[in-house]
């Protein structure tokens, strides 16, 4: 099984648990008091709505689907919108990550390693409309 198929699966394991998107809000919080303050106001059921479908479609593209919604996406997040700074990608993946840990019971340091490998490229074009 290639690795994208490997993250697929391991989605939706995480997907299947209520408090996978809970959280991965909690934990992106408490990496920064910066994170924490660009949330004050925000409504975290849609939140968690638009989290979903983030992954989903970081994942599609890294199994070939068109760059066309991440563009969009990083457009949404670029400076002149939301101002969602470079550096901060690197604690949502993490928070990720650990989120994954908690809550997919076939967690391995190789299936961290793969969904890194598996999202890096759009998150990465993300980044880049900053």
């Amino acid at each position: 099984m290639n690795k994208t198929d490997l993250v697929f699966q391991s989605y939706g394991r995480c997907c299947n648990r209520d408090a996978f998107f809970v959280d991965f809000y909690d934990f992106f919080m408490a990496s920064s008091n910066i994170i924490r303050e660009r949330f004050v106001k925000t409504d975290m059921a849609a939140q968690r709505h638009l989290l979903r479908n983030g992954i989903m479609q970081l994942i599609l593209h890294a199994r070939g689907m068109s760059d066309r919604k991440l563009k969009v996406l990083g457009e949404s997040h670029s400076r002149s919108h939301y101002d969602i700074k470079p550096e901060w990608y690197s604690l949502w993946l993490d928070s990720l990550l650990k989120t994954v840990r908690l809550h997919d019971p076939e967690y391995s340091p190789e299936l961290d390693a793969a969904w890194r490998e598996v999202l890096t490229p759009g998150i990465d074009l993300i980044r880049g409309a900053y």
